[in-house]
């Protein structure tokens, strides 16, 4: 019979059995051990244990998914790391799944629906517990492929209304309607919408900025300014000029995020634009640096941070089988007003 060393060589993974046999007890009693039963004497628990740290043994999470049929895991499909907001969600949905013991497996979809669905086959392979998703618009397939694989499944930043689902978020529309209020409150009546990237979530917005401007009875003054590029500073930059180019007589601009905002208000200084007695500007999501612009940027806080913590709370729920009180939660939004507008 080959040694645990031997083994070792073979597969480069301490196994169950080597633990065992180091530490003179059966496997069954390793895996007790481990998983901290009581039935377990002390003495044999302290011998595992020390047999463990000095193999370097780690605990194979997938097969002791398998032989449960429970799991860990937990999938996070985010559009993007770069963006601050989805790095500030997704900590906060660590911080509340690992103390409780859940490991996170993290995909990035880059907004395209294709590379969200290869991302749900990889990860539903390995039958997590549960998952996180990013919005309500996805693909048939990918709409399928949840559903089908029977796993509970929160979104995130949307509040949807379906029975059976889970949410957690705000009103997008509702939140671009404010901010739009707020400037239409003081005084602008020329106002633009400028948005990149042109997810879901930022054309909703729009449809909030065009509601506000229609209950104002203006709605002949919408002006949308789109871009199917990522959202940046050098983009706020270019699109801030391409507004003035094509109305000069805008009083107002609302941008569908913060860095598209910071650097309008860069370009501004730049070309001598006076805000907000030219041009108010208004951002959105309140991402950091916003307060410390020149003058600081008026825009809309989201709760993001607070939206991973009670949507890995709620998705623990689910998994547990215990009940959701209240499926679909809003936890809505605030416009912070600043000197840009």
């Amino acid at each position: 019979m080959p040694s645990p060393a031997h083994r070792r060589r073979a597969t480069g993974r301490v196994t169950l059995a080597d633990v065992a046999q180091a530490a003179g007890v059966s496997p069954i009693t390793v895996s007790r051990a481990l998983r901290g039963e009581r039935a377990v004497a002390a003495e044999l628990s302290d011998r595992v244990h020390a047999a463990a740290a000095a193999l370097g043994y780690v605990p194979d999470s997938a097969a002791r998914a398998l032989a449960s049929s429970r799991s860990s895991l937990v999938v996070v499909l985010i559009p993007k790391l770069s963006n601050t907001l989805f790095v500030e969600l997704l900590d906060a949905v660590q911080n509340a799944l690992v103390p409780a013991g859940y490991q996170t497996l993290i995909g990035i979809t880059h907004y395209d629906a294709g590379k969200e669905e290869a991302a749900l086959r990889s990860f539903l392979a390995h039958r997590p517990a549960g998952l996180i998703v990013t919005g309500s618009h996805r693909s048939p397939a990918a709409t399928a492929l949840i559903e089908g694989s029977g796993v509970p499944c929160v979104r995130v930043m949307e509040v949807g209304e379906e029975a059976g689902g889970y949410s957690v978020g705000f009103s997008q529309r509702d939140a671009g309607r404010a901010i739009t209020q707020q400037l239409l409150d003081s005084g602008r009546r020329r106002i633009a919408y400028v948005a990149a990237q042109l997810d879901p979530r930022t054309l909703e917005r729009g449809e909030g900025y065009e509601a506000a401007l229609a209950h104002m009875g203006l709605a002949d003054h919408v002006h949308k300014v789109l871009s199917a590029e990522p959202s940046s500073m050098a983009l706020g930059c270019a699109m801030l000029e391409r507004v003035l180019r094509e109305a000069p007589d805008t009083d107002a601009i609302f941008f569908c995020n913060d860095d598209l905002a910071q650097g309008a208000l860069l370009a501004a200084l730049r070309l001598g634009i006076a805000v907000p007695e030219r041009l108010a500007v208004a951002g959105f999501n309140d991402l950091p640096g916003s307060d410390q612009m020149v003058p600081p940027l008026t825009t809309v806080a989201t709760p993001r941070r607070e939206v991973g913590e009670q949507a890995a709370q709620m998705l623990m729920k689910l998994m547990r089988g215990e009940p959701v009180q209240t499926p679909h939660l809003d936890l809505g939004f605030r416009v912070v007003r600043r000197a840009s507008a």
